[in-house]
């Protein structure tokens, strides 16, 4: 039975700041509010993987589903595109989810923790060597099936995988940006489903709650930040912040 407990406002609030933290900084950047949570519920709170990364997936699909809406209308999608990225998406989110509830927490948090380092290390270069150079893409299947995994196991990460490596690769960046931000919302619901067979709705629902109040609560400033905020300077800082934060909770579950 849910136990109501779980909706004390003190027991909420360390969730609220940080799901208001990593929506301030994917309304700059357009992407990392999983990354962003997932670094600090692991590293610094203690949660176990894959609570978290259900927690932060059934969030996403109340933002992911506003966002795709607003690139649908805004004409941002490109459908082939759309098609090419959500099959192979929606099977590795759903491989991703299988592999992190099948495993005991201990054995699966440092490499979370390492892949999380890695994706700071990745925005880190991607803000130095910001803007990209434009190539034509060539890789899109795999790139879904390989972020649509990431994205589950780590408990984030498709933003940051599959939207940088289409920019890199040469796609259109507001085609890129809508479409891959509407077929997330398809992951993100598909991935929650899988957490919620194998953890159950209690394992997840006060915390998520909380992320959900946060994260509205920064959406008027995360846009405010986009206009106002160098890129480049962003992608530097979140890389170094997601970078130490990582490292010293990879270096705690090593010790």
């Amino acid at each position: 039975m849910f136990d109501l407990a779980v909706l004390d406002p003190s027991s909420l609030l360390p969730f609220i700041l940080i799901g208001f933290a990593a929506q301030l900084v994917d309304g700059a950047l357009g992407m990392a509010f999983g990354v962003i949570c997932n670094t600090l519920l692991v590293a610094v709170m203690g949660v176990p993987p894959a609570q978290a990364s259900a927690r932060i997936h059934v969030v996403e699909m109340f933002t992911t589903a506003v966002s795709g809406i607003s690139h649908l209308i805004h004409r941002n999608i490109e459908w082939p595109l759309f098609w090419r990225l959500l099959i192979p998406g929606v099977i590795g989110g759903v491989l991703g989810a299988y592999v992190l509830t099948s495993l005991h927490s201990d054995a699966v948090k440092p490499f979370v923790l390492a892949y999380l380092v890695a994706i700071g290390i990745w925005l880190l270069v991607r803000g130095i060597l910001y803007p990209p150079k434009v190539q034509k893409p060539t890789v899109i299947a795999p790139l879904g099936l390989i972020g649509g995994f990431l994205d589950a196991a780590g408990g984030g990460g498709w933003g940051p995988v599959v939207t940088s490596n289409l920019l890199v690769q040469g796609a259109e960046p507001r085609k890129v940006v809508g479409t891959v931000n509407s077929v997330e919302f398809f992951l993100t619901l598909t991935v929650s489903a899988t957490f919620i067979y194998h953890l159950g709705f209690d394992q997840i629902a006060g915390a998520t709650l909380g992320l959900l109040i946060g994260g509205v609560l920064a959406a008027p400033l995360g846009a405010f930040m986009a206009k106002r905020f160098s890129v480049k300077l962003m992608l530097t800082l979140v890389g170094v912040v997601l970078t130490a934060t990582s490292a010293f909770g990879l270096y705690r579950a090593l010790a």
